[in-house]
């Protein structure tokens, strides 16, 4: 056997691998080259001669070639070969296959030089394709990224909500779920000298509501609005159709309905509101409330029957207070009147509105379906109360003097009256009534006329009351004493006028006490006369001068609303018979009845106008109570001239010719003044009427009360000795025994008022 040569250029043995970059002929072209072995046969064995196998037809050869039969498996030797062979004896080779592509012609495979180990005929079974799965890592990054996405946009929204639109939001949440309701301050009450109220405020509710919850979405219903209305409308007194307008309005989450009512209305709508809402929570209205919204096909509703509404679901009621009167119309004229808000309208109430209406709190709580949650929390600033007023208005004394002028007011057929009721040494207004009045419990009862208090508001003339100012200026000037003499003719011409007294008389020899009793006008022009020494201009400046301190054209230091300061002319601008009659209460003179009747407490106090006053003190919230400092003193005429004139006022009610005999009181000296004026007209044009009056203070000796009545245009009789002398009697005796006032302890001077010729 030989041993075929290796290829040149070989340094051993072993073939080595063809060189890379080879080119391989292509398969079933290219014929093994004479003297090198066939592919599939060793190089061993080569001289034995086995006739070789009929040719078969080539195959398609995959492009991985498997070795053929009796061929040399790769990474076999080919000394291998023949040993193979020998063990298992000469069998047919196979056809000789095309050499892969690549490998030089004549080489051995370079893998292997064992033998190979022949095929068996029959295929074996390939064994099945595994699954191929995907990778892992690039999944994972799929996965990692859309997260990513995912959570990038969460976290977006997540800033907005958080970071930019966080107070916006958090702001729309509240008001959507947290109801603000406010908590009005409870007013502080109006109280008489002894305690006892006349202004109070007690319990009440306000009718409020939600017109959020009146939304077809909300109710279920369309007209929920208009069902709430029909029902509320006969309880709380609220027209049907303003109701329903409030209700139309869901933007906004608070309206009130009504102010201010009674706990029997509020139990009402309670019950009323309960017993529908249990018929809406039935099954089978919560089961049409289930189907609302959902498609037809689907069973859906547009709407709940009516029976399963509640059109009450968002009215509540919220705790307030309502301002009561518990005497009714006593000192209605002057505690005054709330409104229907609760705020003051008139009187005190309007003047002090600031301190007895306190300062309003308010509250919020959080809601779901118009009940509270009360774990959602909320907030709250109390009210603060107002201030509680202690008048220096005697309750029975006030209750005397209104019951006696509206008596006199219907008797006389005047259009007005009001009497007056002062302490002497304090000033403090003990009581102030007038008719007709009102009841400020039910104010549609009243008319805007009867609504004031004339008593302060009302300007007029006071006549022959205003001759005391008058005299007391002749005496406080030393240029007359209370007996000097004075000739009183039937009429008296000046400044081209006739002036006369209120009857026609012969020539009257009077003193000047006589003047004053028998209230002499032509008497009372003759006395101011004398403080001009003949000058007219003086003798008025010196008269303007006394009035002013008397309070005259001055505000009462009260503020009282609408309260008018009177008036009074200057001297230089008194023109023809102004200068005159000024002197008597008639002309450029007007004034109100609280400054007519403080001249005369400045006479029984001795000379010394103190300020008037109506507040004794204020209660705050706190319960400390702080007194009204005492009104401002003045010193007007000197305590004799006051002295002078108290004797001379007396003479008017006890002297058989004095004007105010029915004045007169048994066991109490009586000084005082009757007043007879024209009445000025509405238009300001002339005269229209009378207005009747009497002032006077008691006892005269020591005295204590100023009362003052006057009527405004009596048509039974216009004399007011007839017709205020009796109401000043009635009134004053009550007063006396009311605050236990002893009687007089001696007997009226009696001055003369006559002298003979």
């Amino acid at each position: 056997m030989t041993t075929p040569r290796q290829p040149s250029g070989s340094g051993s043995g072993r073939r080595q691998p063809p060189r890379a970059g080879a080119a391989r002929p292509a398969a079933g072209r290219a014929q093994p080259a004479k003297g090198q072995p066939a592919k599939g046969q060793s190089a061993r064995g080569q001289s034995g001669k086995v006739p070789p196998p009929k040719a078969q037809p080539p195959k398609a050869q995959p492009a991985k070639a498997q070795p053929a039969k009796g061929q040399p498996a790769r990474g076999q030797s080919a000394k291998a070969q023949p040993a193979r062979s020998a063990s298992v004896g000469r069998t047919p080779r196979a056809p000789q296959q095309r050499r892969p592509e690549g490998r030089p012609e004549g080489r051995p495979p370079a893998r292997s030089q064992a033998a190979v180990r022949p095929r068996p005929k029959s295929r074996l079974p390939q064994r099945p394709k595994a699954l191929r799965l995907a990778e892992p890592k690039r999944r994972l990054r799929v996965i990692t990224v859309a997260l990513s996405l995912v959570f990038s946009v969460f976290g977006g929204r997540l800033v907005q909500l958080q970071l930019v639109d966080a107070d916006a939001l958090a702001a729309d949440a509240n008001n959507n779920r947290y109801q603000n309701i406010p908590i009005t301050a409870e007013r502080g009450s109006i109280t008489s000298s002894d305690g006892v109220a006349l202004a109070a405020t007690v319990d009440a509710y306000d009718i409020t509501a939600d017109p959020a919850m009146f939304t077809p979405e909300a109710t279920g219903i369309p007209d929920a609005p208009e069902q709430a209305a029909a029902l509320l409308s006969p309880i709380i007194g609220v027209s049907k159709e303003k109701i329903a307008a409030d209700l139309h309005t869901p933007k906004t989450r608070y309206k009130r309905l009504a102010a201010q009512q009674t706990p029997a209305a509020k139990s009402q709508i309670s019950d009323l509101k309960a017993g529908l809402e249990k018929k809406a929570g039935s099954r089978a209205c919560q089961a049409q409330k289930k189907l609302l919204g959902k498609p037809a096909d689907q069973g859906g509703r547009t709407r709940v029957d009516n029976e399963c509404a509640n059109p009450l679901a968002g009215v509540f009621n919220r705790d307030t207070q309502k301002r009561v009167y518990p005497a009714e119309g006593l000192a209605a004229n002057l505690v005054g009147f709330v409104n229907g808000e609760g705020e003051g309208a008139g009187g005190l109430e309007l003047q002090y509105q600031k301190q007895l209406a306190g300062k309003d709190g308010h509250s919020s709580y959080a809601q779901a379906g118009g009940r509270l949650v009360p774990t959602a929390g909320g907030s709250m600033d109390p009210a603060v109360p107002g201030n509680d007023i202690k008048l220096t208005i005697n309750r029975d004394i006030q209750w005397a003097a209104q019951r006696a002028i509206t008596d006199q007011v219907a008797n006389s057929g005047a259009e007005k009256g009001y009497v007056v009721v002062q302490d002497v040494k304090t000033g403090q207004v003990i009581a102030m009534a007038s008719a007709p009045g009102f009841n400020p419990n039910d104010l549609s009862l009243a008319k805007q006329s009867q609504m004031g208090n004339p008593a302060l508001v009302d300007a007029y003339e006071p006549g022959s009351t205003a001759k005391l100012m008058s005299l007391a200026a002749v005496l406080d000037s030393g240029k007359a004493n209370w007996d000097t003499r004075v000739t009183v003719p039937n009429r008296l011409v000046r400044a081209g006028q006739q002036f006369k007294d209120d009857v026609d008389h012969n020539d009257w020899y009077l003193t000047l006490a006589g003047v004053l009793a028998k209230s002499s006008n032509i008497g009372t022009i003759e006395a101011v006369e004398t403080l001009g020494d003949g000058d007219q201009l003086k003798a008025n400046q010196i008269l303007d001068g006394y009035m002013r301190k008397f309070g005259v054209a001055r505000p009462t230091g009260l503020n009282f609303p609408g309260e008018t300061p009177g008036m009074l002319k200057k001297p230089e601008d008194l023109v023809a018979s102004e200068k005159y009659n000024i002197a008597f209460g008639q002309g450029p003179l007007q004034l109100n009845a609280l400054q007519a009747t403080a001249v005369y407490s400045t006479i029984a106090n001795g000379g010394v106008r103190v300020a008037p006053s109506i507040v004794q003190g204020i209660t705050g919230p706190d319960g400390k109570y702080a007194p009204t400092p005492p009104g401002e003193q003045t010193r007007v005429v000197s305590e004799q001239t006051a002295k002078t004139l108290t004797s001379m006022l007396e003479s008017v009610v006890d002297d058989e010719q004095g004007t105010g005999g029915k004045a007169a009181i048994p066991g109490y000296r009586i000084a005082g003044k009757t007043g007879t004026a024209n009445r000025g007209a509405a238009d300001g044009k002339g005269y229209d009427g009378y207005t009747a009056s009497f002032i006077g203070f008691a006892p005269a000796d020591a005295p204590r009360y100023t009362v003052s009545c006057t009527l405004q245009g009596p048509v039974n009789g216009h004399f007011g000795g007839q017709l205020c002398g009796p109401v000043f009697k009635q009134v004053m005796e009550f007063t006396l025994k009311t605050m236990q006032v002893p009687p007089s302890g001696s007997q009226a001077p009696n001055l003369p008022v006559e002298w003979k010729p």
